[in-house]
């Protein structure tokens, strides 16, 4: 139930027609992990802490470097230095004290992945590095609990919603190993991305709206335009077709 302040707080939400204060309070039951506070993890934390989800879990195992500033706005000059799960949770906590930040100072991998999965509702990818993200692709799907992929290049940026046993996973999307490396980032384009995911997160949980289900939503900025790609699902992915179900 919400209290008088959080009605106070979210009013402009709760005007919401699709919202109202049931969707408010879906909000503050949610759990959400968010894998990275970086680039896409800094806008996608505010927003929904803005918001009001009621428990947010950060993971990330990096310190604030120089070189982050251009765009991670969760971290500020005087942060360089410290671990970036520190620095997120201050700024988050004086955003939005009312609500849980949980942090997990360390690396996502294959032996701690199901504790830091662990009782959250769903996964935003913010990560910037494939891997990663499919393993936080698959324990999704495994769970049957909805990821939100995100990445950046440049200028240029895309973001899609899986949903297991429904929807083409990220998998299915890239059919081979992708190469890693470090990649330009304009700051701007994360700013963009991360709303994007938000927004997929707020809707999937207040049951509104159509999710990017089985489409990547691709934006860039240097023409200022949002194309959008039917992505198939693959029956024989090895994440979410019958392969992997029959294991």
């Amino acid at each position: 139930m919400l209290t008088k302040r959080e009605r106070a707080r979210y009013d402009r939400q709760i005007m919401i027609p699709e919202i109202g204060v049931k969707g408010q309070e879906r909000l503050k039951q949610a759990k959400v992990l968010i894998a990275g506070s970086g680039g896409l993890g800094s806008p996608v934390s505010f927003y929904l802490a803005a918001a009001g989800i009621g428990t947010i879990r950060l993971v990330d195992y990096d310190v604030v470097d120089i070189s982050n500033l251009n765009r991670q706005i969760l971290h500020w000059d005087g942060d360089i230095g410290r671990k970036k799960v520190d620095s997120a949770f201050d700024k988050l906590s004086r955003l939005n004290p009312t609500i849980n930040i949980d942090t997990v100072n360390d690396r996502i991998d294959k032996d701690n992945l199901s504790k830091v999965v662990e009782g959250c509702d769903m996964i935003v990818d913010a990560m910037d590095n494939f891997q990663t993200r499919y393993l936080l692709n698959r324990v999704a799907i495994k769970r049957k609990i909805p990821f939100f992929y995100g990445a950046v290049r440049g200028f240029e940026g895309r973001a899609m919603t899986v949903i297991p046993d429904k929807t083409a996973c990220l998998m299915c999307m890239y059919k081979g190993p992708v190469p890693e490396e470090k990649s330009p980032v304009m700051g701007v384009a994360p700013a963009v991305i991360g709303a994007i995911q938000a927004t997929e997160v707020i809707k999937y949980i207040t049951g509104v709206g159509q999710l990017l289900e089985n489409r990547i939503l691709h934006f860039d900025g240097l023409d200022m335009t949002f194309k959008e790609f039917k992505i198939n699902r693959n029956s024989q992915c090895i994440h979410c077709g019958n392969i992997e179900r029959k294991e």
